[in-house]
């Protein structure tokens, strides 16, 4: 798999380090050797017919910049330093990032690709084609088939997810905003069954947004038919936003975690998790909704703004 390494205009010892290690003939040569083999220091000496010491010396500039790696490895005689390509392509970006302007990467999740959970009964998941697994059985959330669930629900407990982190490694994350559709979690359906649904990013509570209940009147704007009435329809859409002054549910303010506690530059992927304190006020479950279910046509999307 291609190896890809992003650079900004203002990462200024990086990008100049990577300037020099272009800026020589033999060390151009040296990542051309290196296209298809690891070798050692003397073999590359012997092929560019150039002293060992001149090899060190090119490797270790074309290693400062994070182009090739070195690792040291026993040998007949002593130990030998292995070298080897650690990347396939650079990309340097020239347009200097105006403040005034937000850069913005979203990922839209579908319902069934948690990686983890814990369930209670009442439990399950469905598809557009039906119910997935048995309902109220916990091995149910184990099949291949959840990855097409567009409606999970669970009484307590939780579930979890890894988003993935597309910004660049040096960008400073000022605003996370979680969004879906999401309701109580009652027996059959019940409009005045509370739950105290939390959002936890990369482990730190985000709030609770208190649902006011199970919906289930009327059938759900999307909701596939293979799903009956007498059961939950639709949910409401909330969104769960942390920026630099505190954390928001659905625009109102509901702590003071800021987005700097959580964690997010540099990283490859986002943490979420949705579920029931076991100490909340209204354990009431939960019930998420998918594209093929409920009032709107999205799943769950995670924004990150920079």
């Amino acid at each position: 798999m291609a190896k890809f390494q992003n650079y900004e205009l203002n990462d200024i010892d990086a990008v100049c380090a990577l300037g020099r290690a272009f800026s020589s003939p033999i060390r151009l040569q040296i990542l051309q050797l290196l296209y298809v083999d690891s070798l050692i220091i003397g073999d590359i000496a012997r092929i560019m017919d150039i002293p060992a010491s001149s090899a060190a010396f090119h490797l270790k500039i074309l290693e400062e910049a994070g182009l090739i790696r070195m690792e040291e490895r026993p040998g007949a005689r002593g130990s030998s330093k292995l070298c080897s390509r650690k990347i396939d392509s650079v990309s340097v970006r020239l347009l200097r990032k105006d403040e005034n302007v937000r850069e913005v990467f979203s990922s839209e999740m579908p319902v069934g690709t948690y990686s983890e959970c814990r369930v209670v009964p009442t439990c399950g998941l469905c598809s557009a084609e039906g119910v997935i697994g048995n309902e109220d059985q916990e091995y149910s959330f184990y099949l291949p088939e959840r990855i097409h669930a567009g409606l999970l629900w669970t009484s307590a407990g939780y579930v979890e997810y890894k988003f993935a982190n597309g910004l660049f490694s040096n960008d400073k994350v000022k605003r996370i905003c979680l969004t879906m559709e999401i309701c109580s979690e009652a027996p059959g359906f019940r409009e005045d069954w509370k739950s105290d649904i939390t959002v936890w990013l990369n482990g730190v509570d985000c709030g609770t947004w208190t649902s006011p209940g199970d919906f289930g009147h009327r059938r759900g704007r999307l909701t596939s038919a293979v799903w009956p009435n007498g059961a939950t329809q639709y949910g409401v859409l909330v969104s769960w936003e942390v920026g630099q002054d505190g954390c928001y549910v659905n625009g109102s303010r509901v702590g003071d975690v800021t987005v700097d506690e959580l964690d997010l530059n540099g990283k490859s992927y986002v943490t979420v998790r949705i579920g029931n304190k076991e100490d909340a006020k209204y354990i009431g479950g939960f019930n998420i909704f998918g594209k093929d279910f409920g009032d709107y046509a999205q799943d769950i999307v995670l924004s990150l703004e920079c």
